[in-house]
């Protein structure tokens, strides 16, 4: 996503990966954003691990109250976004979390 790729969203991301533990990570991502913003980002991290683990909408959406758009959303960046979520959670797995 072309509209993506400023100048802006690069430094944005730079300190994201300059930070050095979870707890430098709460610090900044609740300065920058809502709590609702962090929440539902982490949901639609849980609903690709568990689209990824064979969980079909309705199981999803039961444990996790996301709406079946919304999971339908981050399936089909499972499917075909540009892998970010593919390589977060296998780096999460290596982790084993």
């Amino acid at each position: 996503m072309k509209k993506l790729h400023t100048k802006e969203v690069d430094t944005l991301f730079e300190a994201i990966l300059s930070l050095e533990s979870v707890e430098e990570c709460y610090s900044f991502f609740e300065d920058v954003c809502t709590i609702r913003e962090i929440l539902d980002i982490a949901q639609r991290l849980k609903a690709a691990k568990m689209l990824k683990n064979g969980e079909n909408y309705a199981v999803i959406s039961r444990e996790t109250g996301m709406s079946t758009a919304t999971i339908s959303r981050v399936s089909k960046c499972l499917e075909y976004g540009d892998g970010g979520y593919e390589l977060a959670l296998s780096r999460l797995e290596k982790k084993g979390k």
